[in-house]
């Protein structure tokens, strides 16, 4: 068995005296893991950075066997690591997708959306608005979508500024009358409105994280979330 495709490394660690175990989010053949042999060699440790776009060849002799890898860099996403906030969204995306996406499982749309906003972290200060959405896009992906388009009560499109915490819909203020203390916030933010309000990305942050706790996380076995996304979410709403 053997195949080649191209994907964003999501972790490594340590295997015997001079190899390592990889996980690449790639496009053909979603999360997978593999041994790199000499992954831990001069020449190629410095390869194997979580977030570094390669070029990946899988060999095994039986498709269930764990595999090995043969790596090329295609990317090095290395300039992040002098933002520290920067460096803590690549981090939590890279940890939210070994926790949360199905081994050997393709998810061609929400890969091109994280490559795109891996790319983002390092061109566009405006990157916290596009990783919220990027969130959006992950509950989105595995089935734990929000529907924000109109309000659940009223049907109106406008004035919408609450999320149920049951449903994912967006509610209005005029719909949302007395319970409005149970519901979740909707900023602008998380409709897509590119501000450097950190307020609103961290309401945003708040009702995206109620989802990937109490939606994906509980169909996972109520698993604790990355701590590398608690950490993002501090850097940016300190």
């Amino acid at each position: 068995m053997e195949w080649r495709d191209q994907g964003t490394l999501l972790s490594v660690r340590k295997h015997g005296e001079t190899s390592a175990i990889i996980e690449v989010f790639t496009a053909e053949h979603g999360r997978h893991a593999g041994v790199v042999r000499g992954g831990v060699s001069r020449k190629i440790a410095p390869i194997l950075q979580p977030g570094a776009q390669l070029d990946l060849a899988w060999r095994a002799r039986l498709e269930e066997h764990i595999g090995s890898f043969t790596v090329e860099p295609v990317k090095s996403r290395a300039v992040v690591m002098s933002d520290r906030k920067a460096l803590a969204a690549l981090n939590a995306i890279t940890a939210l997708l070994a926790f949360a996406l199905p081994e050997r499982e393709p998810h061609a749309k929400l890969y091109a959306q994280t490559i795109a906003m891996l790319d983002l972290l390092s061109t566009n200060e405006a990157w916290p608005v596009g990783y919220l959405q990027w969130e959006l896009a992950l509950l989105e992906d595995l089935g734990y979508g929000l529907d924000l388009s109109q309000c659940a009560v009223t049907g109106d499109r406008e004035d919408l500024a609450f999320v149920s915490p049951k449903s994912g819909r967006a509610v209005s203020a005029e719909g949302a009358g007395d319970w409005a203390d149970k519901l979740l916030p909707l900023p602008e933010e998380l409709l897509g409105v590119v501000t450097d309000d950190l307020v609103g990305i961290g309401d945003g942050l708040r009702t995206t994280g109620h989802f990937l706790t109490h939606g994906l996380a509980h169909a996972l076995g109520d698993k604790p979330l990355p701590e590398a996304r608690a950490r993002l979410v501090d850097r940016l709403t300190r």
